[in-house]
């Protein structure tokens, strides 16, 4: 099933709503043609429950997979015949799995990435544990596009790369909320979400490879961008949350805080103003929350004082928070 008309491009595939003779078929098909052909056993291949969601950025590619037990192999021979251009970084969601590429070999535990050449043979083995299916989100990311040495990031084929800190944290939340809810993102948006998805992976390498300097400058800002955002959104409800404290947080002067902020389409200030608003008129819109008073929930997220909120609010949605609740009760 495709899923388009104004959100990023999609498809979605879950083989038990097919006949069992199909289920396979139908799954190795988008495989094929979101990352590479390999050759693929199972025992569950005669019923193949599995699911897989691609979404198109552009450049990047996504998808996110589900599936049994399996043993995957890129051989020689397909290299040769059908060689796509492209490298995987691939974040293990479920199930354990072992990774063999370039002399290299690793086991990869859930909330772990590994990262493959599209262009050279690999094995590897997805175990699935009791009931539960294995699963994965790929990267695909063309060879090109990739802004580091191909000679250096040869050297973390096949290898295991934990997502518990820093940028690879940072790139396995953004991959798994955007292969959950493709739906939030407008199509017009695929390009500057596959440019910052590339940033992630480029960084989460450098950073591995301990070669940070080896990345453009502007790889760098837009990076560094990502993590302020993301750093603002997971800190609203702090009241001591401001453009001084957010560069203090990041290692850099307010200074070059504002200089990297200024050709974008919010200030600093503009954007926790503006991510603390949205949060609080999502709270008034919720039904669960009816029964909290407003300064409340604009104190939650940094409003102390009620009638500042009422004026921003009024400013931004062209309602009171008062109005805007009860049309929404």
């Amino acid at each position: 099933m495709r899923v388009g008309d104004g959100v990023l491009p999609c498809q979605v595939l879950d083989t038990s709503l097919l006949p069992p003779r199909d289920r396979f078929a139908c799954w190795y098909e988008v495989i094929e043609q979101e990352a590479a052909p390999t050759v693929i056993s199972s025992p569950h291949l005669n019923d193949f429950l599995a699911e897989a969601k691609s979404v198109d950025l552009g450049t990047v590619k996504l998808a996110a997979l589900r599936y049994p037990t399996l043993h995957t192999r890129r051989t020689s021979r397909l290299v040769r015949t059908s060689q796509p251009d492209t490298y995987q970084f691939v974040l293990t969601t479920a199930g354990d799995s072992a990774i063999s590429q370039d002399r290299n070999e690793s086991t990869v535990a859930p909330a772990s990435f590994t990262f493959l050449d599209n262009c050279r043979p690999f094995v590897a083995r997805h175990l699935s544990t009791g009931p539960e299916l294995a699963g994965s989100i790929s990267v695909v990311i063309p060879h090109r596009a990739l802004p580091l040495p191909a000679n250096k990031v040869r050297r973390l084929l096949a290898t295991s790369i934990p997502s518990d800190t820093g940028m690879a944290a940072l790139l396995a939340q953004f991959v798994r909320r955007l292969v959950t809810y493709p739906e939030q993102y407008d199509a017009s948006d695929a390009v500057v979400l596959g440019a910052m998805t590339m940033d992630l992976v480029a960084g989460t390498l450098a950073h591995r490879l301990d070669a940070a300097e080896i990345l453009p400058n502007e790889v760098h800002q837009r990076t560094l961008r990502v993590r302020i955002r993301d750093f603002v959104e997971r800190h609203l409800d702090d009241p001591e949350l401001t453009p001084r404290a957010i560069a203090a947080a990041h290692h850099i002067s307010l200074r070059s805080l504002h200089r990297l902020f200024e050709n974008e389409d919010v200030t600093v200030a503009e954007l926790v103003r503006r991510q603390r608003l949205e949060r609080c008129r999502r709270d008034l819109a919720t039904p669960l929350m009816a029964g909290q008073p407003i300064h409340v929930i604009a104190a939650r997220w940094g409003f102390a004082d009620k009638a500042h909120f009422s004026r921003l609010f009024r400013a931004t949605y062209g309602v009171s928070p008062q109005d805007y609740r009860e049309r929404h009760r």
